[in-house]
C-alpha cells in the first residue's frame, strides 16, 4: 500500500526538480552575464582619461612642411649641373675633330697661324658688297680675302703666317719652295696657299703659285684662268717651254701655273726627271714657289712633291680635321725624313676659340670696327 503512494507522487517530484533546475540554470547565466558587463564596467573606467587642461595655444608655421623649395633649388641645380656637365663630356667624348690649339700642340707641331672663319667674318659686316645670299656666302670661300679686304682680320692673319714662314724659313740656294697641304679634303689648304702666295706678292717678291693637285685641282678657278696648258702639260712632254704654261695675274709680281690636263698616273709625272728639270728652271725665275697638293691621307703626290721643296705647311681645319687623319699624318711623316715646319688652323670662330680665344677676340676688337 506505501509503494503504491510512492510511485503515484514520483511525477509530480520530477516536475518540481525539472523546474528548479530551470530556474537555477537561468539564474547562472544571468549572473554570469552580470559579472562580465560588470567587468567591462571596471575596464571602461578605468581606461577613463581625466581632466585634461590646455597650458599653450596652437601656433601656426608660417613655413610650409611641403614642398621644401629651398632644398628642391640644390637638387635641381645639382642635377642641372651633372647632367650638363656628363652631355658636354659625352660631345667631346664622341666629337673626333680638332678644335683648339691644345690638341695640335700636344702632338708636338708648332702653330704659324690661326685663320679665322671666313663666312663669319663677312657675316658680321653686313655689307653688300661681300654678303648678298647664303650662295655668295659659300662662294667666298674660295675668294682672294688678301686681294678683296686687305685690312680684314683675315688678311692680316695671312701675313702673320707669311711672317713665321720667313722667320723659320731655311737658308738655300734659289727660290724658296712652299708645299701646303691637309690631311683630308675640304680644310681650306688651296685658300690658304692662295693668300698665301699673295701676301709674298704684295711684299715685292716674285711669287708663282702651282696647282700641283692632278686630281681635282681648283687654283684656275680660283684665279679664273685657263686650266691648259699646265704642269702636266711639260711633265709629259706636250709643251716644253715653261714660259708658255706661266698666266699673268693682275696682281703685281705673281704668276700662277695651273695644273693641265688630269693625267691618269700622277704620283709617277711628280716623281719624274720632267719634274726636277721643271723645279730647277722656275728656281731661277722666281723667289718664292708655292705648290698646291692633294690631301696626304688620299694619295702620295704631296709626299713625292715633299722632295722638291723647303718649307711644308700642313693646314687643319676647326671642327672638320679628324684626330685620326692627323695621326695618320704624323705617323706617316716619322717614316720619312721629312718634317713639318708648322700648322695653319683654319675656320677659327667663337665655337672653336677655347684656346685660341686671346688672338680671335684681339683681331676681331681690333680690325672689326675698322669701317674704310
Amino acid at each position: 500500500m506505501g509503494s503504491n503512494q510512492e510511485l503515484s507522487s514520483l511525477p509530480e517530484v520530477l516536475l518540481e526538480f525539472t523546474r528548479l533546475e530551470r530556474d537555477r540554470s537561468i539564474k547562472s547565466e544571468t549572473y554570469s552575464f552580470m559579472m562580465k558587463k560588470m567587468e567591462d564596467a571596471r575596464i571602461r573606467e578605468a581606461s577613463k582619461i581625466g581632466k585634461v587642461r590646455v597650458i599653450d595655444k596652437a601656433v601656426k608655421n608660417p613655413k610650409p612642411i611641403k614642398p621644401k623649395k629651398f632644398n628642391n633649388v640644390i637638387l635641381g641645380l645639382l642635377l642641372g649641373l651633372m647632367i650638363g656637365v656628363g652631355f658636354a663630356m659625352g660631345i667631346e667624348y664622341f666629337d673626333n675633330t680638332i678644335k683648339s690649339i691644345e690638341q695640335i700642340e700636344r702632338r708636338g707641331l708648332n702653330i704659324l697661324a690661326l685663320i679665322p672663319e671666313i663666312q663669319t667674318h663677312f657675316s658680321k659686316r653686313r655689307s653688300k658688297k661681300y654678303v648678298k645670299s647664303n650662295g655668295d656666302v659659300k662662294k667666298m670661300q674660295r675668294r682672294l680675302i688678301i686681294q678683296e679686304d686687305p685690312k680684314s682680320p683675315i688678311s692680316e692673319a695671312y701675313r702673320g703666317l707669311r711672317t713665321s714662314l720667313m722667320y723659320s724659313n731655311k737658308e738655300n740656294s734659289g727660290g724658296n719652295i712652299i708645299l701646303v697641304s691637309s690631311s683630308g679634303p675640304g680644310e681650306g689648304k688651296t685658300t690658304t696657299i692662295a693668300n698665301l702666295a699673295i701676301t709674298y706678292a704684295n711684299l715685292g717678291k716674285k711669287t708663282l703659285l702651282i696647282d700641283s693637285d692632278l686630281r681635282k685641282p681648283v687654283v684656275h678657278k680660283v684665279f679664273n684662268i685657263p686650266k691648259e696648258p699646265g704642269l702636266t702639260s711639260y711633265l709629259s712632254a706636250s709643251e716644253n717651254d715653261i714660259n708658255k704654261l706661266i698666266c699673268k695675274t693682275e696682281i703685281e709680281n705673281f704668276d700662277v701655273i695651273p695644273s693641265g690636263v688630269i693625267p691618269p698616273n700622277p704620283s709617277e709625272l711628280l716623281n719624274s726627271k720632267e719634274m726636277s728639270s721643271f723645279v730647277n728652271q722656275i728656281k731661277e725665275k722666281y723667289d718664292m714657289i708655292l705648290f698646291d697638293s692633294p690631301p696626304l691621307i688620299a694619295v702620295t703626290d704631296a709626299y713625292v712633291l715633299l722632295n722638291y721643296t723647303d718649307q711644308f705647311v700642313l693646314v687643319v681645319r676647326a671642327g672638320v680635321t679628324e684626330k685620326g687623319g692627323l695621326k695618320k699624318v704624323l705617323s706617316d711623316f716619322n717614316l720619312t725624313d721629312n718634317t713639318i715646319d708648322g700648322v695653319v688652323m683654319n675656320a677659327v670662330n667663337e665655337e672653336h676659340s677655347y684656346g685660341s680665344g686671346y688672338y680671335y677676340n684681339y683681331y676681331q676688337y681690333y680690325y672689326g670696327e675698322n669701317k674704310d
